[in-house]
């Protein structure tokens, strides 16, 4: 029972707000000696014999990192991020967004389904959920208000478009899923489409039914679209779709590896800052040292995710974990329901990054035992991962908005508008569960 002692003594920590990739080491060492400390004295007094085998899991843990720091793989996640913030930084998502907005201005609801269409997009393109929310914060929800629509559909639109980032490929978490899962990220890419693109369809459907019953909500916006606007939002939406369709079209058609594209689209975003006449040397470091600082960050949860993971193994919790999953009611279903129900509770409280490392480690010798398919498996955790950046009252979509959003923009207003498309989300991923095969899933 250590181990299980040890997994909520961690989440004690995050919950009092220590560091993440410290409470996981540090708990890990406490809680490795407290396990040898029982071993070594079963019975509080009498001191056995431990050879030196006890002590490998200590000594074996620096090799366990240098692996994940070798991992070809994980390599793909700073140039990712790297391509990311230069697309953000060079004023990509301001330019979508008043290119969509002009085109769909027309249409009941045009303004909401322009920021769907623009997170799909950027999130296909950078990737970073924080970065798209506040870009369409900023430019987005004043011109939805100035237009007369409703706080709540506005402020939960930005919301969920800005978190597709986490199921759209190339998406960071599905990279990190791949890892974990040891499955190609490719196929994991591949396997994300059909589940994005028909929750982008569910968001916007959602959008053109309550607009249309509730014409307040969203008016239609009377303005004459030019020839010039058209050019312009021509000339703002084919270049990053480019660079979209070359990073995942060659991963996809097996000429390069997810490293390999993710390296050509850092060249292409940065390219794109050229076109768009937004490149400065300044951007190039800005968006550097964000790298750095992002990539570290991922890192340093690895290193204390990695000694968690050992020390919760060698005190047999993976065991107890494992027997209780495989005695739940309805075998395969009861354990689905119940792993979903543990992520999405445990995203109200820490991040994507501690889930993928702690918990789908425990969760995946079960999924195999039961013979559940692993990247089918791997999707509903990364929708599920999704759902969690809109849950109030932890969500960090809310918090990303709320810090950009106007003064008349109440957090109330924020939690309300989120709720149809946490709905909208939670209905997704029952789809996927009850219907796999219509996601392509055998």
């Amino acid at each position: 029972m250590i181990g299980i002692y040890m997994f909520f003594a961690a989440l004690g920590l995050l919950a009092i707000g220590y560091p993440v990739a410290f409470s996981f080491g540090a708990i890990s060492i406490l809680f490795g000696f407290i396990a040898a400390f029982f071993e070594i004295f079963p019975d509080g007094g009498t001191m056995i014999e431990v050879g030196e085998e006890f002590f490998s899991m200590f000594s074996m843990m620096p090799f366990r990192i240098y692996s994940t720091m070798t991992n070809k793989l994980l390599m793909a996640i700073p140039l990712f991020i790297f391509m990311g913030i230069v697309l953000e930084k060079s004023g990509l998502a301001s330019r979508l967004l008043e290119s969509m907005g002009t085109l769909f201005g027309k249409v009941r609801g045009g303004l909401a389904i322009s920021t769907i269409l623009v997170g799909s997009l950027l999130a296909a393109s950078t990737g970073v959920v924080g970065a798209s929310v506040v870009a369409m914060g900023v430019i987005s929800l004043p011109v939805m208000l100035k237009y007369g629509y409703c706080k709540k559909l506005s402020t939960g639109t930005i919301c969920a478009a800005g978190t597709l980032g986490q199921i759209i490929p190339p998406s960071i978490i599905l990279i990190i899923l791949s890892d974990v899962f040891g499955q190609p990220a490719g196929d994991m890419f591949r396997a994300a489409i059909i589940p994005s693109a028909i929750l982008i369809g569910a968001y916007i459907l959602y959008i053109l039914i309550i607009a249309n019953i509730k014409k307040d909500l969203a008016p239609i916006i009377e303005a004459p679209i030019s020839d010039h606007a058209i050019r312009d939002a021509i000339f703002a939406i084919i270049p990053p779709l480019l660079l979209v369709l070359v990073v995942l079209g060659s991963i996809f058609a097996g000429i390069a590896t997810p490293t390999e594209s993710a390296s050509v689209g850092s060249v292409g975003a940065i390219l794109l800052a050229l076109i768009y006449k937004s490149f400065s040397w300044k951007l190039l470091e800005d968006a550097a040292l964000e790298t750095v600082k992002v990539t570290a960050m991922v890192i340093a949860i690895l290193i204390g995710a990695t000694a968690f993971s050992m020390v919760f193994v060698y005190t047999g919790a993976d065991v107890i974990v494992e027997e209780f999953m495989l005695t739940l009611p309805g075998e395969k279903w009861g354990f689905l329901i119940l792993s979903m129900a543990i992520i999405m509770i445990l995203g109200f409280f820490i991040d994507f990054f501690e889930i993928s490392y702690i918990i789908v480690p425990i969760l995946i010798p079960i999924a195999n035992t039961i013979g559940i398919d692993p990247i089918w498996f791997a999707i509903l955790i990364a929708m599920n991962l999704q759902t969690s950046f809109l849950t109030p009252p932890f969500g960090f979509s809310l918090f990303y908005l709320k810090g950009v959003a106007h003064r008349g923009v109440k957090t109330v207003d924020i939690y309300k508008g989120v709720i149809p498309f946490i709905l909208i989300q939670v209905f997704v991923l029952a789809s996927i569960i009850i219907f796999p095969e219509v996601y392509g899933f055998g």
